[in-house]
């Protein structure tokens, strides 16, 4: 849980948001009617977080990312073993989707208009490019749309679904792909070089930026196509694990960092925090 102790943000102000419990390593925020939604990912919960109440809308191991179908129906991407599940009304669908024959663990996830759904496979956490991008469509069996990424991880599709942005962490770049009728992937670009960072969970603004947690360095940063940095805030001492942007006028950047190291977040040992800074984009609603 967020406290007073914690070392102050650089790069502007920002404010604590109140998170009932223990949060050990929150993951995939996303604003979601009225409220933030979020995955603990070492302490097994997905969280809605409203009017200063915490409600645990599911327990499940090792949650990581999250989208909403068009019916509200919540979409949760489970680490190990790799599935994707949906929750309704704090229960688990009995079709959840197993992608263990695609890899052996699941990261982030995006689902756009259309209730397609983007999910980050990987295979191991040393950063090769034998990763890949798997897409489940309602129409379709799940099938892989991109490979050869090093260890993909926040995902994001514009607004109007003609591009996919995902970071590549160990690439140390944000790539593109156009999104094809099917739903398919191609030309694949790199739309913004970051060397020397590690990009990890990103959104989207309503001028195309994106923010990207760059997390060995514990700063979120606003990123034009291009990689040009137009704004840094950093979390000192921490771990910057991803962001969303929301409130009621949409900018609001919620910011999850976590105090840890390789060797405790391994053995599952963590301190969480959420913390709002106001910025003066608005969001795009996706992720």
């Amino acid at each position: 849980m967020n406290g007073d102790s914690s070392p102050a943000p650089e790069g502007g102000p920002t404010r604590p948001v109140p998170i009932g419990g223990d949060l050990k390593f929150p993951e995939a925020p996303r604003w979601h009617d009225g409220a933030l939604w979020l995955s603990d990912q070492l302490g097994g919960h997905v969280l809605r977080v409203a009017g200063g109440t915490t409600e645990v809308v599911v327990a499940v191991e090792q949650p990581s990312g999250l989208g909403f179908l068009s019916d509200g129906t919540l979409r949760v991407a489970v680490i190990e073993p790799p599935r994707v599940i949906d929750v309704t009304s704090g229960t688990i669908s009995s079709d959840s989707a197993d992608l263990a024959t695609f890899g052996r663990r699941l990261n982030d996830l995006v689902v756009d208009a259309l209730d397609r759904t983007y999910v980050d496979v990987y295979q191991n956490y040393r950063g090769e490019p034998d990763s890949a991008l798997v897409l489940l469509d309602p129409r379709h069996g799940p099938r892989v749309v991109a490979d050869g990424l090093a260890f993909p991880n926040g995902v994001a599709v514009t607004p109007d679904g003609a591009t996919l942005i995902v970071s590549e962490t160990y690439g140390e770049r944000l790539s593109a792909f156009d999104v094809a009728t099917d739903g398919s992937l191609d030309n694949r670009r790199v739309w913004a070089p970051l060397p020397g960072m590690h990009p990890d969970g990103l959104c989207l603004d309503a001028d195309g930026a994106a923010w990207i947690a760059n997390y060995l360095d514990g700063e979120f940063l606003r990123v034009t196509e291009g990689g040009t940095v137009q704004q840094r805030i950093a979390f000192p001492g921490r771990w910057a694990l991803s962001c969303c942007l929301g409130g009621n006028d949409g900018r609001s950047l919620f910011c999850c960092t976590a105090e840890t190291s390789h060797r405790d977040y391994r053995n599952g040992v963590a301190r969480g925090f959420v913390d709002e800074c106001r910025v003066d984009v608005e969001s795009v609603g996706c992720p």
